[in-house]
């Protein structure tokens, strides 16, 4: 589908828009008039005013809609506002429903909720401006607006010398079907385990060393995936001795260690990680169906996922993540509702509910499996909520993703107590994430609120190969937090 802008060159908030009002249609610039389907979107300076116009023909059908802004009132993002209104006013002309998170196409919408809550406005004015600035449907108002006041809780809890800490063990037992993370199978990198975890633990060594020298905090201590317990025991104790050694934990209010597949996970294990004070684990079921499990790739069954469940408990964490994705192929959604009462009834402390995203490096974009239609993962989504909320849990983070089914969301919910705080740290952008091991990207927040990224190497071997690279660049970017 054509896309022509006159007058402007805010392409990039045009297309994603586009994308997510018609993402059947790969969009295609054009630097013409032209004839066909597509949409011009212009914008026009008189004395008084901007306007916005935009102009669009889909399936034979025409409709335009227009935007203005007096001149005194723009800004950069009072113009894109206008070009993104205009654009959706002509686009729902044209189309049977009304997409549920109108104009806005950004990974965190709840940075404007965020914002808002912060400068003074309630709950009440972040839904008016939620409707009437962005269009969006009451739900996901509701959501925006929760996620955004437990930002806000979070944020009463860190100074602005905090930092977090993110740990990356980009190992799996097997790659699923829907992953586009960077991640290797052991199956056939087995032999770097080892070495991967030598070049890791000086890593944390050498920043241990650095983060004592500067004085930051270390408030929430994220070690993720892949997925870390690929490691064995012995591997695990060494690697959580070697963090204890080197960094203060005195000052911790969250650490999170990802288990992610119940594969990888046995009592002694979790004993192992429960011992260096982790206190947050996560269990990733993704669906509690067998059948579906398989369709995915994942070499684990339900009746697994509840032993791991349940060893985690004996060992003594109570906080317990579990993940869902809805929208999985085979998936329909009377056995989603299903696996997501049978995680209620476990009674973990926090659910996380994802929309399944199909990413190109993902194995099943190239599968195309038979997948659930978007309006089925929307009541799919529909049922979560309402299940979630009536089992007494609350959404404390929300983000969304590119090539999303139906432009829905990724939504974490808590019971009373158990935020996710780094995940809303890391999520929101409220403070310095220093990333280790590798496709680990360091965020340094200035004060003025702007980022630097830092990325290590993505991919195991490489990791290993430039780890003398590595640790050169963490002097350099706690040079900036002097």
């Amino acid at each position: 589908m054509k896309l022509l802008l006159v007058g402007h060159e805010d392409r990039f908030a045009i297309e994603q828009l586009q994308l997510q009002l018609f993402p059947d249609e790969k969009v295609e610039a054009a630097d013409a008039p032209f004839s066909g389907d597509g949409a011009v979107s212009s914008l026009t300076q008189g004395k008084d005013f901007l306007t916005a116009t935009a102009t669009i023909t889909y399936g034979g059908e025409t409709a335009k809609a227009s935007r203005r802004l007096a001149l005194s009132k723009q800004t950069h993002s009072t113009r894109r506002r206008i070009l993104q209104q205009a654009y959706f006013a002509a686009a729902t002309q044209l189309l049977n429903k009304t997409p549920a998170w109108g104009t806005l196409s950004g990974v965190r919408p709840t940075k404007i909720t965020t914002k808002h809550l912060l400068s003074g406005g309630t709950a009440k004015s972040a839904d008016k401006l939620l409707r009437e600035t962005f269009f969006v449907c009451p739900e996901r108002r509701k959501l925006c607006i929760d996620a955004s006041s437990a930002t806000v809780e979070a944020m009463s809890l860190i100074e602005p010398q905090d930092v977090s800490v993110y740990i990356g063990i980009p190992f799996c037992p097997t790659r699923c079907a829907y992953c586009s993370f960077v991640s290797v199978g052991v199956e056939r990198f087995s032999e770097l385990l080892d070495p991967y975890l030598q070049a890791l633990l000086r890593e944390i060594e050498h920043t241990g060393k650095l983060l004592e020298k500067s004085g930051r905090r270390v408030r929430t201590l994220y070690i993720g995936g892949g997925t870390p317990t690929t490691f064995s025991n012995a591997q695990m104790k060494l690697l959580m001795e070697t963090i204890q050694t080197h960094f203060d934990l005195s000052c911790l209010i969250e650490y999170t260690v990802e288990g992610g597949r119940p594969d990888t996970l046995d009592e002694e294990k979790l004993r192992t990680i429960r011992s260096f004070g982790c206190d947050r684990m996560s269990i990733n079921p993704q669906t509690m169906n067998d059948n579906v499990l398989s369709a995915i790739g994942r070499r684990h069954t339900v009746l697994q996922t509840v032993d791991a469940f349940e060893a985690a408990k004996r060992a003594g964490f109570e906080g317990i993540n579990m993940d869902l994705i809805a929208g999985l192929p085979q998936e329909t959604v009377e056995s989603y509702t299903d696996s997501l009462k049978r995680v209620i009834a476990l009674n973990p402390s926090n659910i996380t509910v994802h929309t399944l995203a199909m990413k190109k490096g993902a194995d099943l974009f190239f599968d195309r499996l038979q997948l659930p239609s978007s309006e089925e993962v929307a009541q799919m989504l529909e049922n979560s909520t309402e299940l979630l909320c009536a089992a007494g849990y609350r959404p404390y983070y929300l983000y969304r993703q590119k090539y999303m089914t139906g432009s829905f969301e990724n939504v974490g919910w808590c019971r009373s107590g158990f935020l996710g705080l780094y995940n809303i740290y890391m999520m929101e952008e409220l403070h310095t994430i220093i990333s280790l091991g590798g496709g680990g990207m360091t965020k340094v927040n200035f004060p003025d609120g702007h980022l630097e990224r830092f990325h290590n190497p993505k991919f195991p071997k490489e990791y290993i190969e430039r780890i003398d690279d590595v640790l050169k660049q963490k002097d350099e970017v706690f040079k900036l937090l002097k």
